[in-house]
């Protein structure tokens, strides 16, 4: 929409006020509330520290490596594209997603936003487009204001809480109907392409799928989704959770992502002319596999996060591919030539969509560009009995992102400087809480 139309949009809506928002390096929503008549005159700003803190909202301790010793304000700029309408505010109210610019007018570097279109802009200059379709996972829990206490589903229809795994059924979702009758309708209301719901592996855990499309979009959609979900979750007096691994037992919560990528005539360039796959594929592929390992922190941002790939837990634990394999962490679907696509598994459900996405295209541009073949040959049974290869805590995972220099020109330094900081200041932090396994286990035993 230009500004025009987003006027007419505002007043057709009778907007009263206009949530200014931009997802910080969590995926997280900041921004500012300002009066809708004000919205379309106003200059918005907001420190530019603010893009990059810590989960407990501290600074990382190299901010000054990356930003200005100032914190300057940075430039907010609405894509008018973004308009939707807020479902749950008490007033009529919009939110539109803000791009973020330093003082020369360029993309701010360490804006999650701005990663994901580095690495679209990339792709446009080679012709190329990504489609994107993430599949989302999360579960439903009871209210939980003690962290030292379990978590539980909450209670169902019938008056009881799921005590085991009930994958694909349908009594699994009728017991929290009016949450998924909620929450499709909220998604109706914001123009969240949602095509499916099903109950997932765990207790009280729901996948959510995308209809396929312009990844920036899709990034804004999951951006926009996982705060629906929270929201409407709420309102049934209950908890939503994108924690990557909150039960020890049952299964991780992951954000799958299918891509393509198709040029200017809208032909998918996995598949040749006679729609057999190509050495662009398998390259794509081979790419993923060479350098997924380097962009793990942002597949598992949170030390809680290591605990999902497990093998036997729906999780891939190693670099394996094969076709329609879910064992493994790269998969090939069973689909017609133009949807031939290739899903990553790595993602966690607590990833920032923006910067999932980017590391999955940039890994596989990387490897079509350098021609870089897979590694091994298409797995063909259960992927965990190779063992666990992926990067097992945040510090180890991190200290990678450095070390391919292509990696680093395709997200930025900048970027990856102010990754790096939040994340190591996150990883001191979480291994100074003593937890209840410690007191359990070495309390008296050591």
């Amino acid at each position: 929409m230009n500004k025009q139309q987003i006027k007419t949009w505002l007043d057709n809506h009778a907007i009263e006020e206009v949530e200014c928002i931009v997802p910080n390096m969590m995926g997280c929503t900041i921004g500012k509330f300002i009066p809708a008549k004000k919205f379309l005159e106003c200059e918005l700003r907001i420190a530019e520290s603010a893009l990059a803190t810590t989960v407990l909202g501290d600074y990382p301790d190299n901010q000054f490596d990356y930003m200005d010793a100032r914190d300057i304000d940075t430039v907010l700029k609405a894509d008018y594209a973004t308009a939707r309408l807020v479902p749950w505010a008490k007033v009529p109210t919009a939110q539109v997603i803000h791009d973020c610019f330093n003082p020369q007018g360029e993309l701010h570097p360490v804006a999650s936003r701005s990663v994901l279109k580095r690495v679209l802009d990339i792709y446009a200059a080679e012709g190329w487009t990504p489609v994107v379709a993430p599949e989302m996972e999360f579960y439903l829990v009871d209210k939980n204001t003690d962290p030292s206490q379990e978590l539980r589903p909450p209670v169902g229809l019938n008056g009881r809480r799921e005590s085991a795994p009930i994958a694909y059924s349908m009594e699994g979702v009728d017991e929290y109907s009016g949450f998924v009758h909620d929450l499709q309708a909220t998604c109706k209301a914001q123009s969240i392409t949602v095509e499916g719901l099903v109950h997932e592996m765990g207790m009280a855990q729901y996948e959510i799928n995308f209809i396929h499309g312009d990844a920036l979009k899709l990034a804004d959609q999951v951006f926009a989704f996982k705060r629906t979900v929270n929201k409407v979750a709420a309102q049934h007096g209950f908890y939503a959770t994108f924690m990557a691994k909150p039960y020890a037992n049952h299964p991780g919560s992951a954000m799958h992502i299918h891509q393509s990528v198709v040029d200017t005539k809208g032909n998918n360039i996995f598949v040749d002319a006679e729609g057999r796959e190509n050495t662009r594929l398998l390259h794509f592929i081979g790419g993923m596999q060479k350098y997924t390992p380097y962009c793990f922190s942002i597949y598992a941002p949170n030390s809680n996060a290591y605990k999902r790939y497990k093998a036997g837990f729906c999780a891939p634990a190693n670099m394996q591919w094969g076709y329609d394999n879910r064992s493994v962490g790269l998969r090939v679907p069973e689909s017609n030539a133009q949807a031939k696509r290739v899903e990553n598994r790595f993602p966690g459900a607590d990833s920032n969509p923006y910067l999932a996405i980017a590391a999955s295209l940039a890994c596989g541009y990387l490897g079509v560009k350098q021609a870089v073949d897979p590694e091994t040959k298409p797995h063909q049974a259960d992927a965990g009995e190779e063992g666990i290869s992926v990067p097992r805590d945040l510090l180890s995972s991190v200290s990678l992102l450095d070390n391919i220099p292509a990696l680093v020109e395709v997200f930025g330094s900048d970027f990856v400087q102010a990754y790096q900081g939040v994340k190591r200041k996150e990883f001191e932090e979480s291994i100074a809480v003593i937890t209840p396994w410690e007191r359990e286990h070495l309390l008296l035993s050591v």
